[in-house]
């Protein structure tokens, strides 16, 4: 397999709301460093492509406002391979505008599709599973995404099902499931052919605009318009006047879920979407009481199962709490339920109705 048919497209223009104050609009989670390493988490994940996938074959996709942020943190890409997108429209038109790109300068290149914010702890496996996934689907023109073996009951994660009685690592996908509640999780892990679906997706560029074409071909028939344009001075001007029209829909919804082509590889790297404050919880160091902090120092008395973050340097001395989140970042300081995290992005808005986007 020719090395450089392969490419790799990085998703990074989601806001992260659910981890404000700390990711705000004008400076999302991707672009942080969440454990101190001096990379930010789309460096991180540059950085884990990079051994496999030449960096000039690797694209980030992202929200024009995040167009200078992405060039301070990767200086070692061309302007070129930041796709920007002029209005954020979900995963399926970001992924057929970097398709259409991508296949303008290379007709029969191998994608890999994931997003910024993933922690990956045994990157030598993941590079296994992502060889193994880029040979199949050269070979096959199969849908690929990742699935990973539940460890736990997780209501967070989506999940993939498999089909009955199968073995080997790549299997038929039976089909997807949104993110259960805790009884439906239960079953799932304990059933042993549901997956975590990892958001990490494979295909060849032809196989995943042919997929847009048959499921979703509105999104296919605007980005077809533009077949000239792809890669030349015109290309930004097409993408600004269409990309706005394209429906908010995302990959799963609009194609992974209706298509019947699609497989899973059994993926096994120590995988964690960094999607709220509870999961970094979880990954994070704690003390005998389930304690953890970041970027700052803490003493804790009385208090067990809390997670703290403030600015570097200072010191938060916390008495009496149990399954709170406390963050402070700049002008904000959260203290919330780690139970109720979900209502973060209730709050946000909350807070931008009644002091506006100062605070955000």
């Amino acid at each position: 397999m020719m090395k450089n048919n392969n490419y790799c497209v990085i998703m990074s223009g989601g806001i992260g709301s659910r981890f404000w104050p700390f990711s705000k609009e004008s400076k999302p989670k991707q672009f942080l460093d969440f454990f101190g390493t001096g990379r930010s988490l789309l460096q991180q994940t540059f950085d884990r492509f990079n051994p496999l996938i030449p960096k000039e074959n690797i694209y980030i996709a992202t929200n024009g406002l995040y167009a200078d942020l992405v060039k301070e943190q990767l200086p070692e890409l061309n302007d070129s391979q930041i796709l920007l997108e002029p209005t954020r429209r979900n995963t399926a038109p970001c992924i057929a505008y970097a398709a259409y790109h991508i296949r303008s300068i290379c007709p029969e290149a191998n994608m890999v599709v994931t997003p910024a914010d993933h922690l990956i702890l045994q990157e030598h496996h993941f590079l296994k599973n992502i060889h193994v996934g880029l040979n199949f689907v050269q070979q096959s023109p199969s849908l690929l995404t990742l699935g990973v073996k539940p460890n736990r009951p997780e209501t967070g994660y989506g999940y993939i099902q498999t089909g009955d009685g199968e073995k080997g690592y790549i299997q038929k996908v039976k089909a997807f499931t949104e993110k259960p509640n805790l009884e439906l999780a239960k079953i799932f892990f304990e059933c042993g052919d549901f997956f975590w679906n990892s958001g990490i997706f494979l295909w060849n560029v032809n196989t995943i605009i042919e997929a847009f074409k048959c499921y979703l071909p509105d999104i296919y028939t605007r980005f077809n318009r533009g077949l000239d344009k792809y890669n030349t001075p015109e290309e930004k001007a097409f993408i600004e006047e269409e990309y706005p029209l394209c429906q908010n829909i995302s990959i799963d919804y609009g194609i992974m879920e209706k298509a019947d082509n699609v497989f899973m590889l059994i993926a096994d790297f120590g995988w964690s979407d960094l999607g709220t404050w509870g999961s970094l919880h979880d990954l994070a160091e704690k003390d005998e009481f389930r304690n953890s902090s970041l970027k700052c120092k803490t003493l804790f008395i009385e208090s067990k199962d809390n997670l703290v973050t403030l600015d570097n340097g200072k010191l938060a001395v916390i008495q009496g709490m149990e399954d709170y989140i406390i963050v402070e970042s700049n002008n904000v300081l959260l203290i919330c339920k780690k139970s109720e995290e979900q209502r973060i992005k209730q709050f946000v808005a909350n807070v931008n109705i009644k002091y506006g986007t100062e605070y955000l």
